[in-house]
């Protein structure tokens, strides 16, 4: 429900050792340690920091710093690694953010006129069907519906990723991918807010302040449980290659997959905000996939990056801080360089925009609902001349 699918080139695998066959294992990974460190630090990406910073917190947002790093695997890359001085306008079809504003404006714009806009758009078309011919006017059954094909659309091609991508190539792989999901994604939204209230009633305790203010506190941190290939912004709308990253610092640290955790935070929230039945049922189904996703993403990440995610696994956990309890992961002593990053700082800024704009998501759902149902779309003409 995050709807930020928010680059940097994937991080160099660890060496070949074959050289060193004679040599001990603890050995061997002593070298092979030493040897990424110094490939890292041969980059262009700020210094390995193993101190104190004499940096502000602005300076540190415009130019990220590493944090010390000496007991990592040095095998994933850094997330969230920003540097102001390197982002460029760049011209039209150049990857510069002119294009990917330009990438943006035009799948958004497609959205709108083939989904969206129900004179042109067939979203209130898919909906009428889901709410007539599949529930017969059941709320529950169209949430239901949409928890089963949602998951199976956007789990479904990312997991064909790999074909896709040979076939297509992986820009091209990246809308396939990302118009239906949002399309869905969209209307799921949409109805959710316009039945979020239906159903049984199990409590309302919305009115009560300290609720709201916890809910929101909850609501605004779970946005900050996105996973780091979200922040690639120019890799989600395809300016640049999208690749399958394999990370290894930030949120990363505190749980492997912050996308489950978030989107039980923001369910969380929601559920105890508005106590319905309905609600109840479109919460669990979010986490549900999400839940899914944590073994699919294992999965997809173990069959790009083999062993190297099977090492980064071990010192991670889906479970929030459980690694870092049982001694398996070790926060830096800086590992505030890892937060303190332009794109946690978008991303709230974002967050509480999105809260403030409530009041308008409330009234466009209840004009789409209102609207109801436009039969046909664009591409009638186009259906037509095939039958």
């Amino acid at each position: 429900m995050h709807l930020m699918r928010l680059c940097y080139c994937l991080g160099t695998l660890l060496p070949a050792v074959s050289s060193f066959h004679m040599a001990s294992p603890s050995a061997t990974r002593r070298v092979s340690r030493q040897l990424k460190r110094t490939q890292l630090q041969s980059t262009s990406l700020p210094p390995s920091g193993g101190g104190e910073s004499n940096s502000s917190p602005i300076s540190l947002i415009v130019k990220s710093e590493e944090s010390d790093r000496q007991n990592d695997l040095m095998l994933g890359e850094d997330s969230g690694m920003f540097n102001w001085s390197n982002e460029k306008w760049g011209a039209l079809g150049e990857s510069g953010w002119l294009t990917f504003f330009a990438a943006v404006a035009t799948i958004l714009t497609a959205v709108a006129v083939l989904w969206i806009y129900p004179p042109t758009g067939y979203g209130d078309d898919f909906v009428s069907f889901l709410e007539n011919d599949v529930a017969h006017g059941n709320p529950h059954l169209v949430t239901l519906a949409f928890g089963i094909i949602f998951p199976i659309v956007h789990s479904g091609l990312a997991s064909l990723r790999p074909l896709g991508e040979k076939i297509v190539g992986a820009r091209t792989w990246r809308v396939i991918f990302a118009f239906p999901s949002l399309c869905l994604a969209y209307s799921w939204i949409v109805y959710f807010i316009s039945h979020a209230h239906e159903g049984f009633q199990f409590y309302d305790i919305s009115q009560i302040g300290w609720v709201h203010g916890l809910a929101w506190i909850i609501n605004f941190t779970s946005f900050l449980f996105l996973y780091p290939s979200v922040y690639n912004l120019k890799e989600v709308a395809a300016v640049e290659k999208p690749k399958i990253h394999l990370w290894e610092t930030g949120i990363i640290r505190i749980t492997r997959h912050p996308q489950y955790v978030g989107q039980v935070m923001w369910s969380g929230a929601h559920l105890a905000m508005v106590g319905t039945s309905f609600t109840a049922l479109t919460m669990a189904l979010l986490v549900g996939h999400h839940y899914f996703a944590c073994w699919n993403g294992d999965r997809r990440l173990e069959a790009e990056h083999g062993e190297s995610f099977l090492k980064i696994k071990e010192r991670t956990s889906v479970i929030p801080f459980q690694a870092i309890i049982e001694g398996r992961q070790q926060l830096p002593k800086d590992y505030y360089k890892e937060l303190l990053r332009a794109p946690f700082v978008l991303i709230a800024v974002g967050s509480i925009g999105a809260y403030f704009a409530h009041p308008y998501m409330q009234a466009g759902a209840a004009l789409a609902k209102n609207t109801g149902l436009v039969p046909g779309g664009i591409l009638d003409g186009i259906f037509l001349e095939f039958n």
